[in-house]
């Protein structure tokens, strides 16, 4: 896995794929899991269009709306794009202050939100959120491991992260 959400969006869709093939290649062959396409692969098994993306603190301005391009480079409609403001460090931050600001911040009109930034410890937000917000929730983290079992072929039962499980 190549977990590194700002990197994908500093390349572009077209540079995370060549990368892949460039890891694969020195691999022999092993497949490479990204976590930026995983998130696009994982919105569309989904069957959502209109997505709402939250970034740690850390990113900057220019980061986050490169992640917006990003997302909508491959056809969704990004309703909403923000560094949730937790902290002005890369410190830790719980998944009770990403689920309280992503309450009170993603609009309606989203119809899923992608939580960027592998360093973030978002994946015990993803159930409170989803049943509040009523919508798939997905993270960087959560969507690697989502697409690295479907790679794997493994029928693996995950509980407790998120509806993309669930397709």
């Amino acid at each position: 896995m190549y977990a590194f959400t700002s990197s994908s969006y500093l390349l572009g869709v077209k540079g995370d794929h060549e990368l892949a093939a460039r890891l694969a290649e020195r691999t022999r062959g092993i497949p490479v899991v990204i976590s930026s396409l995983s998130a696009v692969a994982g919105l569309q098994a989904l069957g959502v269009r209109r997505i709402a993306l939250i970034h740690p603190p850390w990113y900057a301005p220019e980061l986050d709306r490169l992640g917006a391009q990003y997302f909508r480079s491959q056809g969704f409609d990004v309703v909403f794009h923000a560094p949730a403001p937790l902290r002005p460090d890369f410190g830790e931050i719980f998944p009770s202050q990403i689920h309280e600001w992503a309450r009170a911040h993603v609009p309606d009109r989203a119809e899923a939100v992608f939580i960027g930034g592998t360093g973030m410890r978002a994946v015990g937000a993803i159930r409170p959120l989803e049943e509040d917000l009523g919508r798939p929730v997905l993270t960087a983290n959560q969507v690697s491991l989502w697409r690295a079992l479907q790679i794997a072929d493994a029928h693996a039962a995950v509980a407790g992260y998120g509806r993309l499980f669930t397709v």
